[in-house]
């Protein structure tokens, strides 16, 4: 199965924040880039999918999902950080173009993130590794804030985007947590932090899983 199976990329509607109604075209425009930005991620993962297809290789992504960020999102996100809402602070804002890779096991994390770092023209900006280091409600990850290039019928330019790279679990924890996030009730709370217990819980099971993976691997070796 190639990367065209797995990824959905669906033309956005590009809708406007009520406080850009005035400059509709411009924000448009302006997310017509990041949307680029996202297609360019996108082709490079494919070209490195179908190059370990044909020299038979494991492929280690099992899906992409990719996303433009809404607009009340954006709106809200400039107020939480005290910025202006003005078209010219958007790009204080690193995660507009999203890009998710759900991979297998957890060592893909790291090598599909030096895939993408290799590429010339990828610059690599940031790393927050939540893999390592957890958010305090369990929440892990592997975030590249990453610039890439995306060319225009007179121009180049370089725009930001914030690729977040999973395990299966890892996605599959963190579709539930987003489903109790913002709920504040004491039971609630209780389920959160049974979510935190699961947390721990799946990546130590998600660390055995490797080292079976990894002696599989070294056993496979042997008898060649």
């Amino acid at each position: 199965m190639t990367l065209l199976n797995k990824i959905q990329l669906k033309e956005p509607e590009y809708l406007v924040p009520d406080e850009f109604k005035e400059e509709a075209q411009e924000y448009k425009r302006i997310m017509a880039t990041y949307y680029a930005a996202i297609k360019m991620i996108h082709t490079k993962l494919e070209i490195i999918t179908d190059q370990l297809l044909v020299e038979g290789q494991r492929n280690p992504i099992e899906f992409i999902k990719a996303r433009l960020k809404q607009p009340e999102s954006i709106m809200n996100k400039l107020v939480k950080f005290g910025y202006e809402q003005t078209l010219q602070s958007l790009h204080k804002i690193n995660d507009i173009a999203g890009v998710r890779v759900v991979v297998t096991y957890i060592r893909d994390l790291y090598d599909v993130a030096n895939m993408l770092a290799k590429q010339d023209d990828i610059k690599l900006v940031k790393i927050k590794n939540y893999v390592e280091n957890p958010k305090d409600n369990g929440y892990r990850s592997l975030h590249l804030l990453v610039e890439v290039p995306v060319f225009f019928k007179d121009e180049k330019k370089y725009v930001k985007a914030e690729v977040q790279i999973r395990t299966l679990a890892m996605d599959f924890w963190a579709s539930l947590e987003h489903d109790i996030r913002y709920k504040t009730n004491s039971t609630y709370e209780e389920l959160k932090q049974e979510l935190k217990d699961c947390a721990d819980v799946i990546f130590v099971v998600e660390e055995r899983m490797q080292k079976i993976k990894t002696k599989l691997g070294e056993m496979s070796e042997v008898d060649v």
